[in-house]
């Protein structure tokens, strides 16, 4: 029946504008081949799983030198001592913690794509990054940001945390979806400048920060609270577009849609065209350029790119040019 047909439409769209909890969970399986993820120079020295330059009583062996005054004298290695007699003492690589933190930006211009939401790849992009922080024995966590809400977790080494941090992209993806029944589905009460100014507060230092967005409304504001952060954090930016705020399709009249009402969008306007795609470029240089000043990461996200494969190739194991024959 046509009822049948609707309803049944009507939830494979609710399931496509959804962050799917089970894809989400299963992003644990493709962190562990982040193996490469971002190791930076430790800020203090903490129990964690991460090598600093810092050098100490730790956990790994470094070498062995020649005993100097003031070197504890648990440290001696008394069969190199013997070997050669003389006092030699044993050095430790020094390990460091370092927290990750998440920031995801899941308000309502991010409930938008033409393949797929924006709000669901950046859910399976801050699920990703959580688990690979815990793959690499951090500890992990998230900051959460809806249209009039947010949501912490605190990072810890714990799945329970992780799966508290996914089970929060949900609720939350599934919030963007009934916006259209709101009275204020059309404002947002959080600009991303009062989110990172928000998201100052949680961040420790040493932690390496994921800030999760399209960058709609970056501004001059946002570069005072990101320059405070990266003087604490090592700080990291995951662009998520989609291929029409890049350019607009084709010029013709197209059925644009919100999942409940429907218009037309006419893009044969050359000058409509040209400030589109200009607006974009600009937004793009100007994270770019922010990236280099800050000295942070930039990763960008197209909507249609699968999400482990984008982290993989920044973070996966270096593999040889090379092919044995």
């Amino acid at each position: 029946s046509t009822q049948s047909r609707s309803s049944a439409a009507s939830d494979v769209y609710k399931r496509q504008a959804i962050a799917s909890l089970h894809d989400m969970v299963k992003l644990r399986y493709g962190a562990r081949e982040l193996t490469g993820f971002p190791k930076v120079q430790a800020r203090q020295m903490l129990a964690g799983g991460h090598k600093s330059r810092f050098r100490g009583r730790g956990m790994d062996f470094d070498q062995v030198r020649i005993y100097q005054p003031g070197d504890d004298v648990r440290s001696i290695d008394w069969r190199v001592t013997a070997r050669t007699q003389v006092p030699h003492t044993k050095i430790f690589s020094e390990e460091r913690e370092r927290p990750i933190l998440v920031i995801s930006d899941l308000r309502s211009p991010m409930f938008f794509g033409s393949q797929r939401l924006k709000s669901v790849v950046a859910c399976e992009i801050s699920a990703a990054l959580a688990w690979a922080g815990l793959s690499a024995n951090d500890r992990a966590g998230g900051l959460i940001f809806g249209q009039q809400e947010q949501m912490d977790v605190k990072p810890r080494r714990s799945h329970h945390a992780v799966l508290k941090f996914i089970h929060g992209l949900q609720d939350y993806s599934v919030k963007l979806l009934h916006l259209k029944d709101s009275d204020k589905s059309d404002t947002d009460r959080y600009s991303l400048a009062e989110i990172l100014e928000e998201s100052r507060r949680f961040v420790l230092p040493g932690s390496t920060l994921f800030i999760v967005s399209d960058f709609h409304d970056l501004n001059d504001d946002c570069e005072r609270h990101l320059f405070e952060l990266a003087r604490h954090a090592n700080l990291n930016f995951c662009h998520v577009f989609d291929d029409i705020e890049k350019q607009l399709p084709p010029p013709s009249l197209y059925a644009v849609s919100d999942g409940l009402h429907q218009t037309l969008l006419d893009t044969s306007n050359s000058q409509l065209r040209e400030r589109f795609q200009q607006a974009f470029v600009d937004r793009s240089m100007r994270l770019r350029k922010m990236s280099e000043k800050l000295s942070a990461g930039l990763l960008p996200f197209n909507t249609d790119d699968s999400v482990i494969n984008v982290l993989r190739r920044a973070y996966g194991k270096r593999r040889s040019s090379r092919r044995s024959r």
